[in-house]
């Protein structure tokens, strides 16, 4: 087919990872991020295997690999007891179950190895998108300081806030869910004692939205700490903002000594509240589409985020690699019957907290392979 011009807003992980599949594909793309740089700032990210073998198809799997940590097992504990409630295998067990290890990674260091593998001038940092239009034979972009290009197909990557999807389908607001993260990173030397440090270890709470979340990050060197409870006053949305050690501490302190540590060993922490949208009717309007958060985001419990995104991309791109004298239109509503369901199945089950908790069936998310799901 005639290679496409594609423009695609936001230079997340869903932008960049569309970006490298669709120029595999022979298209021309720019990527136009409104950030002036990629700073470490977030924390991790955490890739399951079907996300893994994803990116190892974009060629970035080894770079992955080198700077991330790979957790031995996915563990279940009670908030209380202790008491392991469910246990998976991961690690060699995930590359021989489902092709590929599960890798928890610092945000920084995944955008960079997707970043690199893309050549200068496909992304643009410092770019204010405003807004977007569908024209009879492509879609135009409208920048922060009055100028306008063209594109055949143009991607919206740019997460909850979307100014994409503001634009195709009117103003909405993300819904508050009435939860609270707190975030923190410890070094691996203040843990050594605790048991299953290599592990992703969640322990549940004696309510749904009050747990802790702990695995290896940047290569084992770290411990990322992730925890969540109820607090409905709670109205800012920022990945960045201070939280208090102390509150954290008070908020868990009737959990099992082995949590209490993880806790008692952070010397500072961020705190957020959780937002989501309910799963969307369609994403596509015309020449325009989403993916990622800016059409389905989720609440982390399942760790799928990130991970959705990276299949949106690949998905994506075979779409439209696929579609020969296809209408760009027919392709995009191709892509979302494919996509749909599963992002809103997992949004769904995300909410509801209740997955793997005594053990269940990981092969539902983590056995899907992005490259060889079937377009029909």
């Amino acid at each position: 087919m005639t290679p496409l011009s594609i423009g695609i807003v936001g230079g997340g992980v869903g932008g960049l990872a569309a970006a490298i599949a669709l120029r595999a594909a022979g298209h021309e793309v720019a990527v136009f991020e409104k950030a002036s740089r990629y700073g470490r700032i977030g924390a991790d990210v955490n890739m399951t295997p079907n996300a893994v073998r994803a990116a190892d198809g974009l060629g970035i799997g080894e770079a992955l690999r080198k700077a991330g940590a790979q957790p031995t097992h996915r563990i279940s504990r009670q908030w209380d007891t202790g008491e392991e409630t469910s246990r998976l295998e991961m690690s060699a067990a995930a590359e021989r179950d489902y092709g590929a290890p599960q890798i928890t990674i610092h945000r920084a260091d995944l955008l960079e190895a997707l970043s690199s593998r893309l050549p200068d001038g496909v992304l643009a940092l410092q770019s204010h998108v405003v807004g977007v239009t569908d024209e009879d034979d492509g879609a135009m972009m409208h920048f922060g300081d009055g100028t306008e290009q063209r594109f055949d197909l143009i991607i919206g990557a740019d997460g909850i806030h979307s100014v994409v999807r503001t634009a195709m389908f009117g103003e909405e607001h993300p819904e508050f869910t009435g939860l609270v993260s707190f975030r923190a990173a410890v070094s691996r030397e203040k843990l050594a004692e605790l048991p299953n440090i290599d592990a992703f270890t969640k322990w549940w709470g004696p309510d749904p939205a009050t747990q802790i979340v702990t695995f290896p990050l940047n290569r084992g060197r770290e411990q990322f700490v992730f925890a969540t409870t109820a607090q409905d006053d709670w109205r800012e949305e920022s990945w960045t903002l201070p939280g208090d050690v102390d509150e954290l501490r008070s908020i868990y302190r009737g959990f099992h000594p082995d949590a209490r540590a993880l806790l008692d060993a952070c010397d500072a922490v961020t705190k957020s509240a959780l937002y989501v949208r309910e799963p969307m009717p369609r994403w596509s309007e015309g020449h325009i589409t989403l993916l990622g958060d800016a059409c389905h985001p989720m609440v982390p419990f399942m760790a799928q985020g990130a991970c959705q995104a990276f299949e949106d991309a690949v998905v994506l791109s075979r779409v439209i690699d696929a579609m020969g004298d296809t209408r760009i239109e027919t392709a995009l509503s191709r892509y979302e019957q494919i996509r749909r369901e599963r992002t809103a199945r997992i949004q769904r089950a995300s909410r509801s907290n209740e997955w793997l908790k005594v053990g269940g069936n990981a092969d539902w998310v983590y056995g899907y392979d992005a490259w060889s799901t079937p377009l029909t």
